[in-house]
């Protein structure tokens, strides 16, 4: 756009084309400079109408920039004429100095966004505010994953003993284990025998007693029998008249001997009775009870015996192997006291065939200190069938 401008000092209108030695005007930069000093300037006359933009003349020679004058009033702004064609770029001149910055205009109108201009380079970081209020603590959210389990601690010492607890229950008893091989057969046993020894009458003051004076494979016993006591004076019959002395007469018979009480017991058992290792053997009958020393309930593996002294029993039966039992079988049977066996009699036997059977005898002196008191007859070695058994037992002392 092309500047209009007012008479100047030269006297001549200064606008491109006017004499070279008053003004020149710079089409590219469109500013006007003034060669030689300014006079003071007048008052702004008024506004006057725009004439017609008329053709750019040639630019002239670029002349010494004078000092800016003082700005005067604005005037009031004319009404803006036809835009004229724009005329050739005039080879650009020099920049002149800047002067004093004006008063700032109006705000003309807002002109179309331009393109965005690249991007500042990041400022430095402003220093850290100071911390704020906690906020309310929000919902709990969902519970995580369960993180993977981290490496084991170290061990810690060793805390002191706690006191001892309370004795637990008693477990159930275990299984029973499997059988153990069968040992190697041993040699048949010779079978007991018993036999009466010696038979002593003693004083009626003496205690019945029997000895073995065999061995216990081979019972000789001697029995000590007291004789009963004097029977008493018969009555005196009537004074005869004294006759004539007689003849000595012959010495009569000795009286018969007085009978002991004997303490008795005989049970037995006819049938066949099955027995398991590591049971008794039962009775089912019970022959002859004498006295109140020794007692059996029929059916029962129990002898009872309720006074202290010294018993003899007697076992005598046949044995063989019971039925799903293997052989060879080493079948034992002893007494038992109170549970625990009766150590200097046994009866034992190695059956080699599931059909074989074998008489057994089993003889025993024992001694009783505490009542009551429990005999019972053992089976051990594997399952075997008892039959004609029986067993006596005697209080000899």
């Amino acid at each position: 756009m092309i500047d209009f401008f007012d008479e100047d000092s030269c006297g001549c209108c200064c606008q491109c084309g006017c004499r070279s030695d008053c003004c020149q005007c710079c089409t590219q930069t469109q500013t006007v400079v003034l060669r030689g000093s300014m006079g003071p300037r007048g008052a702004t006359g008024p506004q006057g109408p725009a004439g017609q933009t008329g053709p750019t003349g040639p630019t002239g020679a670029k002349g010494a920039t004078g000092p800016t004058g003082p700005t005067g009033a604005t005037g009031v702004t004319g009404a803006t004429g036809a835009t004229g064609p724009t005329g050739p770029a005039g080879a650009a001149g020099a920049t002149g100095a800047t002067g004093p910055t004006g008063p700032a205009g109006a705000t003309g109108a807002t002109g179309a966004t331009g393109p965005t201009g690249p991007a500042g380079a990041t400022g430095a970081t402003g220093a850290t505010g100071a911390t704020g209020p906690t906020g309310p603590t929000g919902v709990t959210g969902p519970i995580g994953p369960t993180g993977s389990t981290g490496p084991t601690g170290a061990t810690g010492p060793t805390g002191p003993t706690g006191p001892t607890g309370p004795t637990g229950v008693t477990g159930p008893t275990g299984a029973t284990g499997p059988t153990g091989p069968t040992g190697p057969t041993g040699e048949d046993g010779t079978a007991a025998t018993l036999a009466v020894g010696n038979v002593t009458t003693g004083d009626p003051d003496d205690s019945a007693s029997v000895t073995n004076s065999g061995t216990s494979s081979s019972a000789l016993l001697d029995f000590v029998i007291p004789r009963g006591a004097t029977g008493a004076t018969g009555v005196t019959g009537a004074t005869g008249a004294t006759g004539a002395t007689g003849a000595t007469g012959a010495t009569g018979a000795t009286g018969a001997t007085g009978s002991v009480p004997l303490e008795t017991l005989t049970a037995y058992t006819t049938p066949t009775s099955p027995v398991t290792s590591g049971n008794a053997l039962d009775f089912d009958q019970n022959a002859t009870i004498n006295g109140t020393a020794i007692a059996h309930t029929a059916g029962s593996q129990d002898i009872t015996i309720s006074e202290p002294g010294t018993y003899f029993a007697t076992y005598s039966g046949t044995a063989s192997p019971a039925s799903g039992e293997s052989v060879p079988a080493t079948n034992t049977l002893q007494f038992s006291l109170n549970g625990t066996a009766l150590a200097g009699a046994a009866a034992q036997h190695v059956f080699t065939t599931a059909s074989e059977t074998a008489p057994q005898t089993m003889p025993l002196v024992f001694n009783v200190t505490s009542t009551p008191a429990t005999l019972q007859v053992l089976s051990s070695g594997g399952d075997f069938n008892y039959s004609n058994y029986n067993l006596n037992v005697y209080k000899i002392s």
